[in-house]
């Protein structure tokens, strides 16, 4: 007989250090590539097995929209491509 722990589960969405993560639509994905010039590949990547993207079914493929509050910047929007991992 084994002494097994139950597993904690934290919702990554809900801790105050991790900002808003969310899959981008086929629209918006078109005119971020467009306006940046570039393919999804040349964005920064994000692992779909980081805990971020799992809680949002993101998968490899998808591009995600980081939303992050800062209160010296104020609003910072950064994307990733979102690679097997």
């Amino acid at each position: 007989m084994t002494d097994q722990k139950p597993k904690i589960q934290i919702k990554p969405s809900e801790h105050v250090l991790v900002p808003k993560h969310e899959i981008v639509g086929e629209e918006e994905r078109r005119t971020i590539l467009e306006r940046y010039g570039i393919r999804p590949d040349q964005l920064p990547y994000i692992l779909s097995s980081d805990p971020a993207a799992k809680e949002i079914g993101a998968q490899p493929g998808d591009i995600v929209k980081v939303t992050r509050r800062s209160q010296t910047a104020g609003v910072s929007i950064y994307y990733r491509y979102v690679v097997e991992g």
